[in-house]
């Protein structure tokens, strides 16, 4: 709690303290610069930030902002507080990031709702990224079982840096590095012996393999913020002909994020080994990929822009450094 006026703070301090919350104390007065405060909200790493945004030294929407840019404290939330109910204040507030905007002096049932809620909100959001971390680590041992060696490029690599090149929003191109890291998790239910066959697969084998695009949907279906990752999982073996799997999508039928990852998951896989496979080189990778354009399977515009994207890249320098 940040606030230089004592009986402001102290207030609100008592009245968290009567509903079991732990309170630490300080005010601007003492000489905290903005750096200062950042760095203990990042070593203390409380659940919630209360503060005034009239300062003595400092401005309370600059230190929330300051704050919410930190590594460490963009998810921690901030109240701001205010004695007057200055709507262009509440405008700058809300721009910088603050999760609410309370005025003095501060209404018992309001604040208690906001900070129980907010911390609720905070939990939720660390208990989703544990998750989140243990779905990475899954989808990594899933890809250790089939690949032989250390992977020349990454599918996460190329589809940020083709992200860029489409001028797609920071959303979607977080949504697809997010797919690229997970979109294998629905083969945990392929057996080895399907996945390691050298022969071809017969149609019990194959419709074992294609169902694994339902098993990765299925796991994203939890989880709301996640809608577009679990499209592009299900969709990413649609074909631009509707001859693909599972739903037979055609065209523009099929989400972009999937049109885009699709292009991306063949040019990966067909130029990094497997254990039943050998690599391709670029230039092969991409002639199959014009080839699939051809015959119907993809759509031969987004297919296009990805032959630009990486003869861009690879005429201005080596493609892996270019997307470092």
């Amino acid at each position: 709690m940040l606030d230089d006026h004592p009986y402001s703070r102290i207030a609100s301090a008592d009245l968290l303290r009567l509903n079991n919350y732990q309170i630490i104390e300080g005010e601007t007065t003492q000489g905290f610069s903005c750096g200062q405060v950042v760095e203990q909200v990042e070593k203390v790493a409380p659940d919630l930030v209360l503060m005034d945004v009239n300062l003595t030294h400092q401005n309370g929407i600059e230190l929330c902002q300051a704050i919410k840019h930190s590594p460490a404290g963009q998810h921690i939330p901030v109240i701001l507080t205010n004695a007057m109910d200055d709507p262009q204040c509440r405008l700058r507030s809300r721009a910088s990031g603050a999760d609410a905007y309370l005025l003095k002096p501060l209404e018992r049932v309001e604040l208690l709702n906001q900070v129980d809620l907010l911390i609720q909100k905070k939990k939720l959001t660390e208990s989703v990224a544990q998750i989140e971390q243990v779905l990475f680590r899954l989808a990594a041992v899933i890809e250790e079982r089939y690949a032989v060696g250390e992977a020349s490029i990454t599918c996460s690599q190329l589809v940020a840096g083709f992200g860029q090149f489409l001028g797609l929003e920071q959303g979607q191109i977080d949504d697809l590095v997010f797919a690229a890291r997970l979109h294998d998790l629905g083969m945990i239910q392929v057996p080895d012996e399907i996945m390691l066959k050298q022969g071809p697969l017969n149609s019990t084998e194959l419709d074992c393999v294609r169902d694994h695009v339902h098993v990765a949907a299925t796991i994203f279906e939890p989880l709301a913020g996640r809608r577009a990752v679990g499209e592009i999982m299900r969709y990413h073996h649609e074909r631009w002909d509707g001859s693909g799997y599972p739903d037979g999508l055609r065209g523009k039928e099929i989400p972009l994020l999937a049109q885009v990852f699709q292009i991306i998951d063949i040019f990966t896989a067909l130029t990094n080994n497997r254990r039943y496979k050998q690599a391709v080189n670029t230039a092969q990778a991409l002639e199959i990929l014009q080839g699939e354009a051809q015959r119907g399977w993809r759509n031969p515009e987004m297919v296009e822009k990805f032959v630009n994207f990486i003869n861009k890249n690879s005429t201005e320098g080596s493609l892996v450094q270019q997307l470092h």
